[in-house]
C-alpha cells in the first residue's frame, strides 16, 4: 500500500524542518509533499535547500485549494492512501500506523482529540458540538471530533477529492460525503501537541465564523451540490 502525506504549508518557515526532519529519520515507510501555498517567508527556500519534496504554489489558494494539489499529485502517482498532516508540528506521526490501520474497513478515519466523555470547552466546545450535532441530522453519523485535521483517506475518497469541485478537508465534505458517497467513517484517538512556533490563522473572531459557516453548510448547502 502507498501511503502518502500530504502537508499544506502556509508561512511555516519556523516549524517546516523539524517536522518534515522527523518524518524522514523516524517514519521513511511514509512518503511526504508539502504543499507550499504561496508563502510570504521563506518556507519554499527551506525546501529547495533541503531537497524536500514539494509542490510550490504561485499564489496563496488555502487550505482547501492546498489540499486538493496534494491530493491531485497523489491521484496521479497512484497512492493508495493519503493523510493530511500538518506542517505546524501539531500532529503527531506516533499515531500514522493507527490511521492507516483503520482504513482497511473503512474510507475515512479521524484522528480523534475527543471521545464521547471528553468534549472541549468553552467556545471550541460549542462550535465542535454544533457541527458533530449537524453531521448527525443529516446524515446520522456520529462524529465526536469533525474539526481535526488529521485525517486518512483511501483510494476511492482520494479519486473523489481529487476530481471533485470545492472539496476542501472541512467537516461539511466530511458530511457530504457520507451522505452523498456512501463513505464510511471511522475515529481513532490521537493526542495533539502544540504547535511549534509562529501563529495559527484561526484567531477567536474567524474561529466562531469558521464554525458558523461549517455548521450552516452540513445543514444547508450541501443539499445543493
Amino acid at each position: 500500500m502507498k501511503c502518502l502525506l500530504v502537508i499544506p504549508a502556509y508561512n511555516e518557515q519556523e516549524n517546516i524542518e523539524r517536522v518534515v526532519d522527523e518524518l524522514v529519520e523516524h517514519h521513511s515507510g511514509y512518503d511526504y509533499v508539502i504543499v507550499n501555498d504561496g508563502s510570504r517567508d521563506d518556507t519554499a527556500r527551506i525546501c529547495r535547500e533541503r531537497g524536500y519534496r514539494f509542490i510550490d504554489l504561485p499564489v496563496n489558494l488555502g487550505l482547501a485549494g492546498a489540499f486538493q494539489a496534494g491530493l491531485k499529485y497523489a491521484h496521479i502517482n497512484g497512492y493508495d492512501i493519503v493523510i493530511q498532516f500538518d506542517a505546524d508540528g501539531q500532529h503527531l506521526p506516533m499515531y500514522l500506523d493507527d490511521l492507516v490501520a483503520a482504513l482497511e474497513d473503512n474510507d475515512i478515519v479521524i484522528g480523534s482529540r475527543y471521545g464521547s466523555d471528553s468534549q472541549p470547552k468553552g467556545l471550541r466546545g460549542f462550535g465542535s458540538a454544533l457541527i458533530s450535532g449537524m453531521i448527525r441530522l443529516t446524515t446520522a453519523a456520529v462524529i465526536h471530533d469533525p474539526t481535526s485535521g488529521m485525517r486518512a483517506y483511501n483510494r476511492r475518497m482520494i479519486e473523489e477529492l481529487a476530481s471533485g469541485p470545492n472539496l476542501g478537508p472541512e467537516p461539511d465534505t466530511i458530511s457530504y460525503l457520507v451522505k452523498k458517497r456512501g463513505a464510511r467513517v471511522v475515529e481513532v484517538p490521537v493526542a495533539m501537541a502544540e504547535r511549534l512556533a509562529g501563529e495559527s490563522y484561526l484567531n477567536l473572531r474567524r474561529s466562531a465564523s469558521y464554525m458558523m459557516r461549517a455548521a450552516l453548510s452540513i445543514l444547508l448547502i450541501q443539499f445543493f451540490r
